[in-house]
């Protein structure tokens, strides 16, 4: 998984009622684009990330 700033992360609910979260890729932490990532979510809280099998990258 490789990302630049800007990209958009979604990661997929991954139980019944769970909704999809996403958001903006403000930091790349890792070598050549590779995880951990930080991103700035739609409710607006910021987090670190690792993604998943439950997560895409959408190149902006």
């Amino acid at each position: 998984m490789n990302a630049t700033v800007g990209d958009r992360l979604l990661m997929h609910g991954n139980t019944v009622g769970e909704r999809d979260r996403g958001g903006e890729i403000i930091e790349v932490q890792g070598v050549d684009g590779g995880p951990p990532y930080i991103v700035r979510f739609d409710d607006g809280h910021t987090g670190l990330v690792f993604p998943g099998p439950d997560c895409v990258v959408v190149h902006q």
